[in-house]
């Protein structure tokens, strides 16, 4: 396993932040330039911009504006640049399939699996939750999780039968940490782990762990309406999340695990 260092130098004289990474987290640095240049390419939400981008096989360096930022605190803005990501057109594979990437990925540190589909339902099933609850039960949580996921996969074309979302870019991993603002009030995002899917992806991940507030979703509903059945949906899109942590962070995140899937499954 390599390892990821971050710091801030200067270059030429301008202040930079700066990620580097060896072995094998090289790669992520080189994700991570990919999706930030999808993102910024919208011209609908502000990211930072790369200054230098180097990679070889197991040495990658990122060098990014230095922005100064505080914690988010314009959740109206947030939620209308969010939105207006949301309806960009997104990028499509080379069939016109409509999810996917071109490219595998991460999540945090997990690998993120795409290829294209034209079924997002399937895309979902298949590169999101399989590969999940698969290292979720080679990391040892059996049982009852290995039962009710298994269940899950089966009913799933079922339970997202009536629900056929346009395209969206997606950050893909939008929580309260890869979010900020400058001092002019523009929020930021940053640390994505981008596709082209339901944009609802991201408005679930914002609630999982705290959320941007009421103010929020109010702000992206009124550019972008949010279709019936949001909160279904939502479970099952955090569900995601939830087995990423579980399977970086361990156990901790077992029985809020269990008791989304349980509830998924029996509803």
């Amino acid at each position: 396993m390599g390892s990821t260092r971050c710091g801030t130098e200067f270059l030429q004289g301008r202040r930079v932040f700066v990620k580097r990474a060896a072995g094998a987290d090289a790669a992520m640095l080189v994700c991570e330039a990919n999706g930030l240049r999808a993102l910024a390419a919208t011209g609908t939400i502000r990211v930072p911009a790369i200054v230098i981008e180097q990679a070889m096989r197991d040495d990658a360096y990122l060098a990014l504006e230095w922005l100064d930022l505080t914690a988010p605190t314009e959740p109206v803005a947030l939620g209308r640049a969010l939105a207006a990501l949301h309806g960009a057109p997104a990028p499509r594979g080379p069939r016109g399939e409509r999810f996917g990437w071109h490219r595998d990925n991460w999540i945090g540190g997990t690998p993120q699996v795409n290829g294209w589909s034209d079924d997002w339902t399937a895309f979902f099933r298949d590169a999101r939750l399989a590969p999940q609850l698969e290292r979720a039960f080679r990391n040892g949580f059996r049982s009852d999780l290995e039962r009710d996921g298994e269940r899950l996969l089966l009913a799933l074309p079922d339970r997202l039968r009536d629900h056929a979302p346009s395209p969206s870019l997606v950050h893909g991993d939008l929580w309260q940490g890869n979010a900020a603002t400058l001092p002019d009030g523009t929020p930021v995002v940053f640390d994505p782990a981008v596709y082209a899917g339901d944009g609802e992806v991201d408005l679930a991940m914002t609630e999982l762990f705290g959320g941007f507030g009421a103010a929020f979703m109010r702000a992206y509903e009124g550019v972008r309406p949010i279709a019936p059945g949001y909160a279904l949906r939502r479970d099952f899109y955090n569900l995601y999340h939830l087995l990423n942590h579980l399977n970086l962070f361990g156990a901790a995140y077992l029985a809020r695990t269990k008791r989304t899937l349980a509830r998924l499954v029996e509803e």
